[in-house]
């Protein structure tokens, strides 16, 4: 799988980002990781370094240094989040595939806005003796441990996995498509069955997979083009209005869109 075209899409306050890498998945592990990422910090003492996101739409399996060390499972988002960042550390996450999360959820609907731990105490140990080595290719080395680890967990996936991945595919590819009818035309099944699939694989009905990925797209237009005007950026992206946009913006990540264009331009 690729890096994303636009490397901050899904980040609110890119300026705000510590040091932080994605890295892509090897054709071995294409079919189970999106994309691996690693954000590296070290904030003065007694500060904290705020960093807000709205998730791509899936779940992420993460391996972090705080607190001694951890492995946690991020599921699926229904708003944007934030993590406080303190002191010096690492995280090394994967975004998984939905082919993948069924490995590491029975029912990933139940993990919205759930992060929860798992007790992997040799994937926390691997990883960290890849990160605190020295070279200057620890990141990838400790990518693949991560790799080695979900491809173990996941083994083999079958047709109706393939086909949830290729669903998150074409909404994250086709920025035009905003109907769950054309996504399911287009791969050649049944709006019933992509419900189906993006419960088992997903965690989130179709609809709000295609909604989210609309959304990253409006919130990195907003930022990054300043002279954008509000009105067009909801026309381009299939909103039925500037007000629909707005209504959007606020329900998920909790403010407006010309609220979310001036904080951008203080950080």
């Amino acid at each position: 799988m690729s890096l994303p075209a636009h490397p901050t899409r899904g980040i609110l306050h890119p300026a705000r980002l510590p040091t932080f890498t994605r890295l892509p998945a090897r054709a071995a592990v294409a079919d189970l990781v999106r994309w691996f990422w690693v954000p590296e910090w070290d904030v003065d003492p007694g500060r904290t370094s705020r960093q807000h996101v709205v998730g791509y739409p899936g779940c992420n399996l993460v391996v972090e240094s705080r607190e001694g060390g951890f492995v946690g499972f991020a599921g699926p988002t229904t708003r944007a989040s934030h993590q406080d960042l303190t002191g010096r550390g690492w995280a090394v996450g994967a975004l998984l595939q939905p082919a993948a999360v069924p490995a590491f959820s029975a029912d990933p609907a139940a993990d919205r806005d759930r992060y929860r731990r798992l007790d992997e105490p040799g994937l926390v140990r691997d990883v960290t003796a890849a990160m605190t080595a020295a070279g200057p290719d620890r990141l990838e080395r400790a990518v693949e441990v991560l790799a080695a680890f979900v491809a173990e967990r996941v083994g083999p996936v079958d047709e109706d996995a393939l086909a949830a991945n290729a669903f998150v595919a074409l909404v994250e590819a086709d920025p035009a498509l905003v109907r769950v009818e054309d996504a399911a035309a287009r791969l050649a099944r049944s709006p019933r069955t992509l419900q189906r699939l993006a419960q088992r694989f997903v965690g989130l009905p179709p609809a709000a997979v295609v909604r989210r990925r609309r959304l990253q797209e409006a919130a990195e237009r907003v930022r990054c083009d300043p002279g954008a005007d509000l009105a067009g950026i909801a026309a381009d992206l299939g909103y039925a209005d500037h007000g629909h946009l707005t209504r959007e913006f606020r329900r998920v990540l909790g403010t407006a869109p010309s609220e979310y264009r001036r904080a951008t331009r203080q950080d």
